[in-house]
């Protein structure tokens, strides 16, 4: 197993703001009393002053006060309690229309939200109710209804409005849309940072770190498998996930039952099988993996597919170790993969 971070590792973290590290540990300064996360903005305290903490719990135990500018005791990327709100009204609610005014009548900045929209779904808020709406015409033109229908009744005040949004976004007009799917998507917090969870109507197909490097592509590469685009909603799949993720991080659950939607080769499809195998608290190596499938010298194929996995934890990709012990590439981060596996053993 790969050695805990040195104090030089966090220290030059802490400099970088490094927010891959949100969670594996906490960062006090002796001068001022306070504790911080690894990517607290804040002007970066002296080394010889720094104390490194893995919980929050010891930094409170030895005096050290929460930061009131990273407020290390909430999640990372925890969506705040008046946008969380807002997002409530919109999901149960598409055809609700939120405008600049309404959000000063609730006493909100409208930029405030814009900017916050803007940095976590990469859309506006507007443009994001504007694809909520988008998504619920979709559904009832897919059970048959008529595209006015759809359109006035999704909350569009006109046809052609409509039919410029959905051409945007689909690539073709409704009426011609006959072999498209919609995979939903909502944003989930976590204690190790922000993920993204996306589902369609067969099950969980995307779990992932909102900073992965490879989730552009990972979205490019889902939606031209499924023939789909990636739409902001919710469904049945992504309401079990939030609780069976929330239970899993509390300690609560060792196995998901939730389904999942996995395209990929037949051999990646063995792959990922053998890792829900893979019992909770414990490790296998990539030969070992290779051996399961019958296949004892197929590790770098078998890696290769570890690594095509886009469903974090639920196929736990960090369960597989290097055939010598040490911590092998994890697409959330190695600092992630030894968090989960010592929780793990922790909870076991």
């Amino acid at each position: 197993m790969k050695k805990k971070l040195s104090f030089q590792e966090k220290y030059q973290i802490v400099l970088n703001k490094d927010v891959s590290y949100e969670g594996i540990f906490f960062t006090a300064v002796k001068t001022t009393g306070v504790f911080c996360r690894p990517s607290c903005p804040a002007r970066k305290p002296k080394i010889e002053n720094v104390v490194f903490y893995d919980n929050v719990q010891e930094a409170i135990r030895d005096g050290y006060r929460p930061c009131k500018t990273c407020k290390p005791m909430v999640m990372a990327g925890e969506t705040p309690i008046y946008i969380r709100d807002i997002l409530q009204e919109l999901h149960k609610n598409p055809f609700l229309k939120i405008k600049d005014h309404d959000l000063e009548v609730r006493g909100i900045e409208p930029n405030k939200i814009r900017r916050w929209f803007k940095k976590h779904h990469n859309m506006t808020f507007q443009a994001y109710q504007r694809m909520l709406r988008i998504n619920t015409a979709f559904h009832k033109i897919s059970k048959g209804e008529a595209v006015t229908n759809a359109a006035f009744d999704s909350g569009f005040e006109s046809l052609s409005g409509f039919n410029s949004s959905y051409q945007h976004v689909f690539g073709q007009s409704a009426s011609q849309n006959k072999d498209k799917h919609v995979i939903n998507i909502i944003r989930l917090t976590t204690p190790l940072g922000p993920m993204f969870g996306c589902a369609t109507n067969d099950g969980v197909c995307l779990l992932e770190f909102t900073d992965r490097k490879m989730l552009e592509f990972e979205f490019k590469d889902i939606t031209k498998r499924l023939n789909a685009v990636i739409l902001p909603g919710s469904n049945g799949h992504l309401k079990q996930l939030e609780r069976e993720l929330s239970e899993y991080f509390n300690g609560e659950r060792k196995n998901f039952t939730i389904p999942l939607d996995t395209p990929g080769t037949k051999f990646q499809n063995n792959v990922w099988e053998i890792l829900q195998k893979i019992p909770y608290g414990e490790t296998r190596s990539y030969q070992e993996q290779a051996i399961r499938l019958n296949k004892p010298t197929a590790v770098r194929a078998v890696a290769s597919a570890n690594g095509y996995n886009r469903i974090a934890i639920i196929i736990p990709c960090h369960r597989v170790i290097g055939k010598n012990g040490n911590l092998t590439g994890y697409g959330g981060g190695l600092a992630r993969k030894k968090w989960l596996l010592d929780f793990e053993r922790k909870n076991n």
